[in-house]
């Protein structure tokens, strides 16, 4: 009876997900679980819903019976401008130069889900629907340098994640979650990379770079974790997230490297919590994200453009780096009936200014996270959950970022966001 109402959940929250995930954190979310995303974030030691196990899946042995769904109304702004590019010197009558916005789609909705069921008081079985990352720019002219009509990527990924947690004792806790992934993947717009043949081939597979419409890709990988009550007033959580093997992308195999490939990166983190009052929390996570294991995303630019076609192990990526995100978070009863949230999260931003370039179609560069929330408890015991964010405009100037054959010159990109979510859940 327990495993047929869990595949019922997770079949129906697969459909509630169909939609793209923010770039905040590089090109994963700044949290998952609205409480957490009123905290900046922060949950690896403070499990609070059903989507826990998103974090730590040892939390959800510590959250009882619950239900928990969630809508959040994500709007970044992308923007990026190129300089000094001069494809005929000395004239320069022919160029890029210009800024290009990368707003022509610019609202996202973004489901979650969450469930979580106590086979006895030690054991939790649940299932954690999420969408895991995404990156979306969409010009709304051409930019010269990558083709003919109006580039821009979309990328989603989508975790399904069943959980086991185990209490070692009342104070400790062990979890595991399957990440169940899917990935879909759009690119237009990068005509310049598709001639068949000659010295400006820069694809091993020019037919498969851009115009293909979506592809989808799948996988799997783990992740593990562990909380523990040290002191009522003290919790500390680990969690470990393997790589995430997924099929290729084969309508897109002259575009990312290993033809195809793109899968998703380890990261793994501490938690620790803290309860000065009953009525309040604070807490703070450490999270390191490992760009560099996936070669598509950490290849650079130059002088691999030239030296590798795109779609080979060594094809030009999008040279992001691994990255260290700091969560803050802290969240006050005001009321038996009502909860108030504030965080601050700080991420690390991945790209290089000497590979502005491709990231015009990938400018993940968000640092500073600002967050509140709130959940008022009602009458019959559900609870309604609010969380907003704003993100600040960073900006990244190139340094050497637009190579001779292409005109020279500097791109440079930036980006915005801002985010609101609604959350309802209950327990049973």
């Amino acid at each position: 009876m327990t495993t047929r109402k869990l595949k019922i959940a997770a079949a129906v929250a697969a459909l509630l997900v169909p939609a793209l995930a923010g770039a905040t954190n590089g090109y994963l979310p700044h949290g998952y679980g609205m409480k957490a995303l009123g905290m900046a974030g922060a949950g690896i030691a403070y499990p609070q819903d059903a989507i826990a196990g998103a974090i730590n899946p040892a939390g959800m042995a510590m959250i009882g019976n619950r239900i928990d769904f969630g809508l959040n109304w994500f709007r970044p702004t992308r923007e990026s401008e190129i300089a000094g590019n001069c494809f005929n010197p000395p004239s320069c009558t022919a160029n890029a130069n210009g800024t290009y916005n990368g707003n022509k789609e610019s609202d996202f909705f973004i489901p979650e889900f969450g469930y979580n069921m106590m086979l006895n008081p030690n054991v939790s079985l649940g299932v954690s629907v999420f969408g895991n990352g995404g990156m979306n720019t969409s010009y709304k002219t051409p930019v010269p340098l990558f083709g003919t009509s109006n580039p821009g990527v979309d990328l989603m990924q989508l975790f399904i994640t069943p959980t086991v947690g185990y209490k070692i004792n009342p104070q400790h806790a062990i979890g595991l979650g399957v990440n169940l992934a899917y990935q879909r993947f759009k690119a237009h717009g990068l005509e310049n990379f598709t001639a068949p043949s000659g010295p400006q081939q820069f694809s091993a597979f020019p037919g498969n770079v851009t115009n293909q419409g979506y592809d989808n890709s799948y996988g799997a990988g783990v992740r593990v974790g562990y909380l523990g009550q040290l002191t009522p007033q003290f919790s500390l959580g680990l969690t470990y997230q393997t790589k995430t093997s997924m099929s290729k992308f084969d309508k897109y195999k002259g575009l990312f490297a290993e033809e195809g490939g793109f899968d998703i990166p380890a990261n793994y983190g501490i938690g620790v919590a803290f309860k000065p009052t009953p009525a309040f929390n604070v807490a703070l996570d450490v999270v390191k994200i490992e760009y560099s294991g996936i070669r598509s995303i950490n290849n650079p630019l130059l002088p691999n453009l030239f030296q590798a076609q795109l779609g080979t192990p060594g094809g030009a990526g999008f040279a992001w780096k691994d990255i260290t995100v700091v969560k803050l978070g802290a969240d006050w009863a005001m009321r038996p009936d009502l909860t108030l949230r504030a965080g601050y999260n700080r991420g690390d931003q991945p790209i290089p200014k000497s590979d502005t370039l491709f990231n015009i179609l990938a400018p993940g560069v968000m640092e500073d996270h600002y967050t509140l929330g709130a959940t008022w408890t009602m009458p019959s015991k559900s609870e309604l959950t609010f969380a907003f964010m704003y993100a600040p405009t960073v900006k990244v100037n190139g340094s050497g970022s637009i190579p001779a054959p292409f005109g020279g010159g500097e791109v440079n990109v930036r980006m915005r966001q801002i985010e609101f979510g609604v959350g309802y859940g209950w327990k049973f």
